[in-house]
């Protein structure tokens, strides 16, 4: 492999380069699953209700959506060292913040500023361990990287219960702190420019309707939990969020150089792609979160112990990933989609009779089900939609992916959380029975609570039946086509990425 060159053509050392990348994402990866099994203790920390604490999740990755496409900007247009410094210490700032936070108002705080750090550096990982390695070797360096996002997410919720079990909430964040410090400086030695700068224009005005499109949306659902779906505030922000983002999609439809590249959903087979990756990550990311509130609120569990039933499940993701990859180098996306998305539906259903007897280990082989059919899912799916696309749309196909799948993902979330809130709240008992007959309130109380958990999972099967029907339109190919190219995309014209470390 030739000797490695930033865009100054000064060598540099590249191993040491991707140790800090690493190091750095692990610590993003880690803290988006690392509250995983907090929230009951949050939830009695601050007085608040579940769907005053999702916020702390599905804010984080609302935010991350809105930032993916801005990345891209930005990476175009900063030195490559610098930019990943900052999102680096952007999201030290917020973990300051979140560790010091004296109420839950500074806490949510903390989170959004991590998810600007974390969804600048997301991306510009994969970018620039796109550019810094030849053709040849970009499998295994993306492998690497990928080994590093799977195992983080596995031990977050894990970790996290540990943590909560053995010292505070905050400690969560404590931790974190000093190894991103290490990071910050590592970067500041080892870190090159290894991407060329333009000057490209951001569109400011697309910019903010994303953001007040998607959040007004977000935040509707995420008041059903609160105040029920005829409200007022509920109906009246998802009509204002549905407006702008018609207003969005509309304007980048007629941008010579749009904010988000609409057009790749011209090819049907990346449209379906994204559209099951985004199910995967709803049904994957929302029962991630349900569930440790089961564990601790109705079976009395610990937060460690939580955490340990979902160990299995994202072990097996973490591990079976790499060897779906495999797979779908052979076989293509669809016959995986169909298997995985069967799977998923199969280990989903027994969740919608769970009672407050079911065993642990029933609840972690379930789990671990769900996990080994997502992951039979979600690369292969991801590849074939990006495979669809002409080498020229790439870079715009992974960045609508990727904000939609975010996107998606906080909203379906927030749906899910708000049926499990909603639900239990208008099931129940009045409170006068509790003064009357304490005994028939409690066991009242607890299949409330029971038919919430039971109504979210049922949404959860929803997500998962869409995702298995969606399967079966995918095409049976593995290879790239040319289905959407540079001459049905009225003219646009993306640069290919340079190899700035000069092997290829």
């Amino acid at each position: 492999m030739a000797k490695a060159v930033d865009t100054n053509g000064k060598p540099y050392n590249r191993a040491l380069m991707v140790v800090v990348l690493l190091i750095g994402t692990f610590c993003t990866v880690l803290n988006q699953t690392i509250l995983t099994t907090a929230f009951p203790t949050l939830m009695k920390a601050f007085d608040i209700s579940t769907s005053t604490v999702q916020w702390l999740t599905t804010g984080f990755l609302m935010v991350n959506g809105i930032m993916i496409p801005i990345s891209a900007y930005l990476s175009s247009r900063f030195n490559s060292k610098w930019l990943y410094i900052s999102a680096m210490a952007i999201f030290e700032i917020g973990t300051i913040i979140a560790f010091t936070a004296p109420s839950y108002g500074a806490l949510l705080t903390g989170r959004l500023v991590q998810a600007v750090g974390v969804g600048i550096a997301m991306p510009l990982l994969q970018t620039l361990m796109l550019t810094i390695f030849p053709a040849s070797s970009r499998g295994a360096a993306m492998g690497l990287a990928g080994i590093v996002i799977g195992v983080a997410p596995a031990i977050g919720p894990t970790l996290s219960g540990w943590v909560i079990d053995q010292y505070q909430w905050r400690d969560l964040f404590g931790m974190i702190i000093p190894i991103v410090a290490v990071v910050i400086v590592g970067a500041l030695f080892f870190m090159k420019s290894v991407i060329e700068t333009t000057k490209p224009r951001l569109d400011w005005l697309s910019v903010a309707m994303s953001t007040l499109g998607f959040g007004s949306l977000l935040y509707g659902f995420s008041s059903v939990g609160d105040d029920g779906w005829t409200s007022v505030k509920v109906i009246s922000t998802l009509v204002l969020g549905v407006i702008i983002i018609a207003l969005f999609v509309w304007r980048q439809l007629t941008m010579d150089h749009p904010f988000l590249q609409l057009r790749v959903f011209k090819s049907s087979e990346f449209t379906i792609a994204a559209i099951l990756s985004s199910v995967v990550m709803i049904a994957m990311t929302g029962v991630e979160m349900v569930l440790p509130l089961y564990l601790q609120i109705v079976h009395g569990m610990s937060a460690f112990h939580s955490g340990l039933t979902l160990l299995p499940g994202a072990l097996m993701m973490a591990v079976m990933s790499p060897i779906t990859g495999q797979t779908f180098d052979r076989i293509g996306a669809r016959r995986l989609a169909i298997a995985g998305l069967f799977l998923l539906t199969a280990g989903t259903l027994p969740f919608v009779m769970i009672t407050k007897t079911t065993p642990t280990i029933y609840v972690t082989f379930l789990y671990a089900v769900r996990m080994f059919g997502i992951s039979m899912v979600m690369m292969p799916v991801t590849t074939a939609g990006m495979n669809a696309l002409s080498f020229d749309l790439i870079s715009h196909g992974t960045a609508v992916n990727n904000t939609t799948r975010q996107v998606a993902t906080s909203i379906g979330t927030a749906v899910m959380v708000s049926v499990l809130s909603n639900v239990t709240k208008n099931a129940m008992p009045a409170h006068h029975v509790l003064t009357q007959t304490p005994l028939v309130y409690k066991v009242r109380a607890i299949n409330a609570t029971l038919s919430g958990y039971h109504a979210t999972f049922w949404v959860a099967i929803g997500f998962c039946i869409l995702g298995f029907v969606l399967a079966f339109f995918l095409k049976g190919s593995k290879r790239a086509s040319t289905h959407v190219t540079q001459a049905n995309t009225d003219g646009l014209k993306t640069p290919a990425a340079t190899d700035n470390g000069g092997e290829a």
